[in-house]
């Protein structure tokens, strides 16, 4: 098949999902062509099968805002027509799926048909999705796509809670790349950061108040008195400077490293041994994911699609949202013993392997195949 990806570049989770797929398809024998206006973080290497397709355009002083959809849509319009394009896989639906349906009737004009499956990935749907200003037209969008999936039961609960849904949706989960994020003993690099008898926990996140990063510094003033530990804050975004000075209140700033944003993160998995997740909201947890399949045990809050990954006293615990003494209790729970570590490890693990990319990709495949017969009949 020959399929265009249409994505955000940067450090979400819907990026680095559809780059990721775009990668594994390339890698099964498809041609993957990649429509956004800057290269995926996530697409680091060559590969005959891939290509890359800029949306640049002028802001012309009578623009207070850059017209990106209308630049995005005639940026399809061109690579649909002149790649020979089979199908559009747009990834959020702000605004990637009106934009597609836009360039979809545009090239019905002149003769060529192009389906488009739409992918939502969350904030797209829970928190902008709902803005009165975007609610109509992402509805319209979601309806106008010939396929449209979601990452969660939970996310696509949310989508027909919050719009008038008359497509089907099909649930694909999120997938992670194992011959990727795997564990690699690291002794040297964790010495680095802790002694030998503390443990190390790991929070990584964009740093907004819906993740919550401030409970993850709460929960570790708790722990942290009782469990000698360290703590690493990955990422970065408007609630990290609050944390830092809840550190500073709390007299913990040793323990504490802020690292930034980090594009190996596998490397910082590979020496931690619990991930903090305590989002109020989080449609699927691809962080959480990523951190099982280098054998990490997870700390989330129970919201979204997190229930859906983390199964209570296997691979991690689930907590209210908020309840930071319950999470200190379980991380405790989990990080008193080498031996209850060692086995909670190796589940995480385990449970990272049934969303492995090989059995998660042919859905996919799957998918755009139904969609490009239903287009033909």
């Amino acid at each position: 098949m020959n399929i265009g990806i249409v994505c955000y570049p940067t450090y979400g989770g819907s990026g680095v999902v559809a780059t990721e797929l775009g990668k594994g398809l390339a890698l099964k024998g498809h041609s993957v062509h990649f429509i956004t206006y800057k290269q995926p973080f996530r697409l680091d290497s060559f590969h005959p099968n891939i290509s890359y397709h800029e949306v640049s355009f002028e802001n012309y002083a009578l623009f207070q805002y850059p017209p990106y959809e209308t630049a995005l849509a005639s940026r399809m319009v061109d690579v649909v027509q002149f790649e020979k394009l089979d199908i559009l896989h747009v990834h959020y639906a702000i605004p990637h799926a009106s934009a597609a349906y836009l360039a979809q009737q545009i090239l019905k004009e002149k003769g060529i048909h192009i389906p488009f499956i739409t992918t939502l990935h969350g904030t797209d749907i829970t928190l902008v999705g709902k803005d009165k200003s975007f609610l109509p037209v992402v509805e319209f969008s979601i309806n106008k796509s010939d396929g449209v999936t979601t990452v969660s039961h939970s996310l696509k609960n949310d989508t027909l809670q919050s719009f008038k849904i008359s497509n089907d949706i099909d649930v694909i989960h999120n997938f992670i790349n194992l011959e990727r994020f795997l564990k690699i003993d690291k002794p040297h690099f964790r010495k680095l950061v802790a002694q030998d008898h503390e443990r190390i926990l790991i929070h990584i996140s964009n740093f907004r108040k819906v993740k919550r990063a401030e409970d993850v510094i709460l929960m570790f003033n708790l722990l942290s008195k009782e469990i000698p530990s360290k703590l690493l804050m990955v990422g970065d975004g408007p609630e990290r400077q609050k944390c830092e000075e809840l550190c500073r209140e709390l007299k913990i700033c040793e323990a504490v490293k802020f690292l930034g944003k980090q594009e190996a993160v596998e490397e910082l998995f590979a020496i931690s041994d619990l991930m903090i997740l305590p989002s109020e909201s989080e449609s699927f947890g691809l962080a959480a994911l990523e951190a099982m399949a280098c054998h990490v045990p997870v700390l989330a809050s129970d919201a979204g699609g997190l229930p859906e990954l983390i199964e209570n006293g296997i691979n991690g615990y689930m907590c209210p949202v908020g309840d930071v003494a319950s999470m200190a209790l379980y991380a405790k729970k989990i990080l008193a013993r080498d031996e209850s570590l060692s086995l909670f490890k190796k589940q995480a693990y385990q449970t990272a392997q049934k969303f492995d990319i090989k059995i998660i990709l042919p859905q996919y495949e799957a998918l755009y195949n139904k969609i490009l017969a239903q287009s033909k009949s």
